[in-house]
């Protein structure tokens, strides 16, 4: 008999985009590899799910009181009790807490259940509420929870000073160095986008939400006069009408574009000029990663996940997360000195390479097979 492990998040979005050398992983391991999440792909332009041998659509919401979430919870339940996993694996706050009291009594016959964190959304300077909703339920779950994943340094001390559970760290899910590789032309992909060579090219991807707060950095585009500034937007999300219409609002429309959920998204890490990220919460930047391998300087928010990349003068620069003037003036820094991009994208480039597919994967084979 084959062993078999389930893979859960919230969305199959979040499968697909970060847990593909998770899943090649264990298949090289014999195992037969399931996942249960809600099908958004139809959403996210193309992407999909490789080399799972079953997918379960499963409705999950990230809205704790949503009543889909209850629905989710039956679904699952049924799947673990019908397929005798040897390992499941939880990943996303509402994805985990539902799959962790779902599986209770397939733990108690032998299962175990892993958890990876991928940003507590209780961390330092976090609102108090976060602290009153999401601590006490991870502290509780955290006892069954055979081994907690942590991919920043503050929820790894946090966690194993708090939580009842083996807690790990890992460097993030790991990003594709051959992908994004400092191999490119970048004036010729500049042009293939429809850029000119001279443009100078600010990339921010994400999904469009009130967390990435993709309206600071519009923001601070209304305050730059140089028309060869240009900012891409790349993702979707419910934010997205109401950045269209402040772009309009501020008669950027020839300046800022917005190119929706990309799965090419190398290409414009490879054109860009820097890269912004005004995450207010960041469990660990994946763009800001490829954006270092790519040798790009960055501009980020100071925060957890931030803090754990960004050398703040050396390969890249922190801003407040409500200050577009701020970021304007980092902006500009970077516009007018050539030297310093440079210098920034080199340092980035060195510490990338401890975040790399071929890094993580190391690790995350240890913790499982240890």
């Amino acid at each position: 008999m084959s062993k078999k492990i389930l893979l859960t998040a919230t969305m199959q979005s979040h499968i697909a985009q970060f847990h593909k050398p998770l899943i090649n992983l264990l298949k090289g391991h014999g195992y037969e590899v399931h996942v249960a999440a809600k099908n958004n792909l139809g959403e996210k332009n193309g992407l999909r799910i490789e080399n799972a041998d079953l997918i379960f659509n499963v409705p999950f919401s990230r809205k704790p009181q949503n009543a889909d979430n209850i629905r989710a919870y039956k679904l699952l339940k049924k799947i673990i009790d019908e397929n005798n996993y040897d390992v499941i694996h939880c990943n996303t706050p509402m994805g985990g807490i539902i799959t962790r009291e779902a599986g209770k009594n397939a733990r108690k016959k032998g299962t175990k259940i892993f958890y990876t964190a991928h940003g507590f959304h209780f961390y330092k300077g976090a609102p108090i509420k976060n602290w009153m909703l999401y601590y006490p339920v991870e502290k509780h779950f955290a006892k069954y929870t055979d081994k907690l994943l942590t991919i920043t340094s503050e929820d790894y001390n946090l966690a194993k000073k708090h939580f009842a559970t083996r807690v790990y760290y890992t460097h993030g899910v790991g990003a594709d160095e051959a992908k994004y590789n400092q191999q490119f032309n970048q004036n010729e992909i500049k042009k293939e986008l429809g850029y000119n060579a001279d443009d100078f090219l600010i990339l921010c991807t994400g999904e469009l939400n009130v967390n990435k707060n993709q309206k600071e950095l519009i923001k601070a585009m209304s305050l730059i006069d140089q028309t060869d500034i240009k900012v891409i937007l790349a993702g979707n999300g419910p934010n997205a009408d109401m950045l269209r219409a402040l772009i309009k609002e501020y008669g950027l429309e020839k300046r800022v574009d917005m190119v929706g959920y990309r799965t090419d998204l190398c290409r414009f890490v490879k054109a860009s000029d820097a890269v912004v990220s005004m995450s207010i919460r960041e469990g660990l930047g994946l763009n800001v990663v490829e954006a270092m391998l790519c040798g790009k300087p960055v501009i980020v928010t100071n925060n957890r996940g931030h803090r754990e990349l960004v050398r703040d003068g050396i390969n890249g620069l922190f801003v407040e997360t409500h200050n577009s003037e701020l970021l304007m003036k980092k902006i500009m820094m970077l516009y007018e000195n050539s030297a310093l991009r440079v210098s920034m994208g080199k340092k980035g480039y060195e510490i990338a390479q401890n975040f790399t597919v071929k890094k993580v994967i190391k690790e995350i084979e240890k913790i499982y097979f240890e």
